[in-house]
């Protein structure tokens, strides 16, 4: 008799886990429990189809239960898991198109069920015309709500992520834009030369944005009418609460599974919790810092596909480590690119480590070629031994990929030495000669 698996949660990493299982054992079944109504859907773009960028919701969708049914994967929709039970190796589903609750049985299980968007407990956030975004069908009613052509100015409560795209978006559509923080910092995760960027870009381009503020209120009667901050009234047809996200871990919590520091699911290298043959990935569990080995949260797209995989490897019988991340990001801010990996200057100091930095700035192209821009390179190394801990870029937009041979570098425990003798490519319309990356390892170097 074949073994099954089961897979809760449809989207990142439970898509990912369920597909790799099937390739790694043909003959697994492999049932996927989704509550929402869709699976397998790139949730980063949603930002750009509320903006208008992405014309149809649909073509944010990577795989329909069709495509992974003619793969031999079973996709149970509006299936909500409510319950799990480890000893006997069962889930208890609630389907809501048929009204009943099933019991299946399980030989190994992959807990994806995500994160929850933080809702701050203040009157009004229930309001008509307030929302959060997390799902697809989030999108999709923020995008109908400005196509009826009534909503003229938004109010993005928090400023990280989600806020800082969705306040270009909302641009897009010509409104008028306020973004409350109750920190001094927008994109708060990012070295300061990184968030100073970013709140130069939005001013720029519209947005105003107030910092060290609290949001005491939204009124309105049916819907929201205005956001109440620190005692003053600011008008607001559509407010999005962007105020972070926590681990959706009641379920992992009812069965006896282990939570982490951060409150997520804690697993080791087979992204495997404290109960074998239970895992977990993506924005429910937590991770480990590739530099440190320590437990570790950055609910991210990325780190939540590669959990999947390496949870649908050893779910199915299969032998995969994950070696943990570097929390590696990118931003696009209207016309600017931000982007960062490892450990930023604040958290160096926060954990004491001696280490030293250095700031460049350059041009992402040869001077004479049109277009490009300037370009700030930001590297901090380890004092004693000269490797590279964290990176820091803004430029022109694609220009910051470079992130990415940053993030290399560090993974391959790369010194500021070894950075500035690599053999990167040159030709007018991509880099100048010395690339940003080398003139600032060559800065920190001392050459």
């Amino acid at each position: 008799m074949a073994k099954r698996l089961v897979v809760v949660g449809g989207v990142a990493g439970g898509a990912s886990a369920a597909a790799k299982a099937k390739r790694v054992d043909p003959n697994l079944q492999v049932d996927v429990f989704e509550k929402g109504e869709y699976v397998s859907y790139g949730a980063c773009g949603i930002p750009y189809y509320i903006g208008g960028v992405i014309e149809k919701a649909e073509k944010l969708i990577v795989r329909t239960p069709e495509q992974f049914e003619s793969q031999g994967i079973s996709v149970h929709l509006k299936s909500e898991v409510k319950s799990i039970d480890v000893g006997k190796g069962e889930v208890s589903v609630f389907n809501s198109s048929e009204g009943r609750e099933e019991v299946y049985a399980f030989d190994s299980l992959v807990i994806a069920t995500g994160a929850i968007p933080v809702k701050p407990p203040i009157p009004g956030v229930d309001l008509k015309g307030v929302y959060t975004l997390r799902r697809f069908s989030d999108g999709v009613e923020i995008r109908n709500d400005l196509e009826l052509g009534e909503v003229r100015k938004a109010v993005i409560v928090g400023g990280g992520f989600i806020g800082t795209e969705v306040a270009e978006a909302f641009r897009n559509w010509g409104l008028d834009v306020v973004m409350v923080k109750e920190s001094e910092k927008v994109l708060g995760d990012f070295d300061d030369v990184v968030s100073k960027a970013a709140k130069e870009a939005l001013e720029r381009h519209g947005v105003t944005i107030l910092t060290g503020c609290r949001v005491d209120a939204l009124v309105g009667g049916d819907r929201v009418e205005a956001v109440v901050v620190d005692g003053e009234r600011i008008e607001a047809d559509l407010v999005l609460i962007s105020k972070g996200i926590r681990p959706n871990v009641e379920l992992a919590v009812q069965a006896g599974i282990m939570l982490g520091p951060y409150g997520g699911i804690a697993t080791n290298e087979r992204v495997e919790t404290n109960i074998p043959g239970v895992f977990a990935a993506g924005d429910c569990a937590e991770t480990l810092h590739f530099l440190t080995g320590e437990p570790y949260y950055k609910p991210l797209g990325t780190t939540a596909n590669k959990m999947g995989r390496v949870a649908g490897t050893n779910a199915a019988g299969g032998e995969a480590v994950f070696k943990g991340v570097l929390g590696t990001s990118i931003i696009k801010v209207f016309d600017l690119g931000l982007a960062k990996t490892g450990f930023t200057e604040e958290e160096l100091v926060a954990r004491g480590v001696e280490f030293d930095t250095v700031i460049i700035r350059a041009r992402d192209r040869a001077h004479y070629f049109p277009g490009g821009g300037r370009f700030t390179v930001k590297l901090n190394w380890e004092k004693a031994g000269g490797r590279l801990l964290g990176a820091s870029l803004v430029g022109p937009g694609p220009s910051v990929l470079r992130i990415n041979a940053l993030a290399s570098a560090i993974y391959a425990g790369m010194t500021i030495e070894d950075l500035s003798r690599q053999d990167f490519a040159y030709s007018p319309p991509f880099s100048p000669v010395w690339d940003p990356l080398l003139v600032a390892a060559n800065r920190a170097f001392g050459g």
